[in-house]
């Protein structure tokens, strides 16, 4: 009898006790983010440790298996439960804290690019022995969203907020597609929002949306035969891949501007004098629209076939990756905006300005001045799908998403480059790094805070997916966890 009083009584309390007042909701929020803003600097030399660790070890996607269990580790060691091995990923993973509404989860990347092994230098200077390098940042990514999640922890164990927070592992973000895996494993069927960043060389929010994208490796296969001395034996592999290269680049006068086709000829035979039963070429075809990008392809193996056809040899395909575009959210990037406001840019050191300086030299065009890189960007929507493509544009497809990016680079410094490898093993990529683990733990406050952000981030989620039925551009293929091989 006394247990059913008290669960009346509870019962009561809650539907009595008054909501929070607007202005209370704010001091709250307030508070906890002066606590996270300290918090986050105080780890400035862990956080270095952990993303310079990962700056080494350059794992390529699908590879990462160091710094995959090393961000596993530390979000273990932090009170965290992880789920490993998830989505048929070796190296994805799910890291759990809190319980209940609401649910509020971060993305974490950490694969490298190959070709790209760097020294920090102002010049190019390959490290002896290694290929890859960290020439996207994603040392820096990884760091940055599990520093923001350990500390969006501490305030749900210390009962300043209530909810979850999720910290999603995410695999291969270069051409890998890790993330859609992930998606289509309903991994993120209970988050009600999700918080990304990305390193660059300015400070901003993402209100750019990313260029659909399908990869695919096309595999010839033709009769081998001495070059010279039986020539008429022979049907050249190689001949079918330059013939459907050709034929792709000759259709790009008659394919919408906003198109992009790349490809690398991954395997054109052994030797000169042998002709070659074997060649593959690696292929990308990204468009703003995903249903444009679909039907740019579908010429593109119609190319393929046509190679095969005239060269008589025979092709097979293999579907890499597939993503989505990035469905943009207002809502959510205001907040954000707000937010990055109050963490501020990356101020550097004489020392930095003088190694920033010798870093903009080697650019073939005018930098931007160094002092930028301390500057917030004004919150601006170009709707020109930017330039590049990337997996979270799945993942805004299932849950409201929102993004920034930080001065982890020298102003000017490209993406996927050797000078952003270099910026990215200095205090200057962990300044940045610190920027954003900052800006996304403010972020998630406000979310965990007022449950009015979340409510106006889903409205206009919905109404910006409208009836489209996700399905991934990759079909049901599984994880293509050798594509690097």
């Amino acid at each position: 009898m006394r247990k059913h009083n008290f669960l009346i009584l509870s019962f009561l309390t809650m539907i009595t006790s008054p909501a929070l007042s607007q202005k209370e909701i704010i001091n709250n929020a307030e508070k906890a983010k002066q606590e996270a803003l300290s918090d986050i600097q105080a780890k400035y030399d862990e956080y270095k440790s952990i993303a310079l660790k990962i700056w080494d070890y350059a794992e390529v996607g699908y590879k990462e298996i160091k710094s995959s269990a090393l961000l596993q580790e530390t979000l273990r060691n932090n009170g965290f439960t992880v789920e490993a091995n998830v989505a048929d990923i070796p190296t994805a993973f799910v890291a759990t804290y809190g319980s209940g509404k609401p649910v509020i989860g971060i993305l974490a990347e950490f694969d490298a690019l190959p070709g790209l092994s760097q020294e920090v230098a102002t010049e190019r200077k390959p490290i002896a022995g290694k290929d890859a390098g960290q020439a996207c940042g994603h040392h820096l990514f990884g760091t940055a969203s599990v520093a923001a999640a350990i500390e969006i922890k501490k305030l749900i164990a210390e009962k300043k907020i209530q909810g979850t927070v999720k910290l999603f592992g995410c695999p291969a973000e270069e051409g890998g597609s890790g993330k859609v895996y992930m998606v289509r494993a309903g991994l993120f069927s209970d988050v009600d929002v999700v918080i990304h960043w990305h390193p660059g060389d300015a400070n901003s929010i993402t209100m750019t949306s990313a260029l659909a994208n399908i990869s695919a490796k096309f595999r010839f296969y033709g009769l081998s035969a001495h070059a010279s001395a039986a020539p008429e034996k022979g049907r050249s592999a190689l001949d079918a891949v330059e013939a459907m290269d050709y034929m792709v680049n000759m259709m790009r006068e008659h394919i919408p501007q906003e198109a992009r086709i790349h490809y690398v000829i991954t395997n054109g035979g052994k030797a000169p004098n042998v002709v070659p039963d074997f060649a593959e070429v690696y292929y990308y075809v990204r468009h703003p629209k995903k249903e444009d990008a679909k039907e740019i392809f579908a010429r593109v193996v119609k190319a393929a076939n046509g190679a095969a056809m005239g060269t008589e040899t025979r092709m097979d395909y293999e579907i890499i990756g597939g993503t989505h575009d990035l469905l943009l959210n207002r809502s959510l990037a205001d907040i954000m905006q707000l937010n990055l406001e109050k963490t501020g840019g990356v101020h550097y050191t004489p020392e930095e300005k003088e190694f920033g300086k010798k870093i903009q030299s080697t650019f073939n065009y005018k930098a931007p001045a160094i002092e930028t890189a301390a500057e917030i960007q004004p919150l601006k929507i170009v709707m020109d799908a930017g330039g590049g493509s990337t997996d979270v544009g799945d993942v805004s497809y299932a849950v409201p998403t929102v993004g920034m990016r930080a001065a982890t680079w020298v102003p000017g410094t490209p993406a996927h480059s050797w000078q952003a490898v270099s910026c990215g093993g200095t205090d200057i990529g962990i300044k940045g790094l610190m920027v954003a683990a900052k800006t996304m733990a403010l972020t998630a406050i406000d979310l965990f805070t007022n449950p009015e952000n979340i409510a106006k981030a889903k409205e206009e989620f919905k109404r910006m997916k409208g009836d489209y039925k996700y399905e991934p551009l990759l079909g049901n293929r599984k994880p293509a966890l050798n594509y690097r091989d």
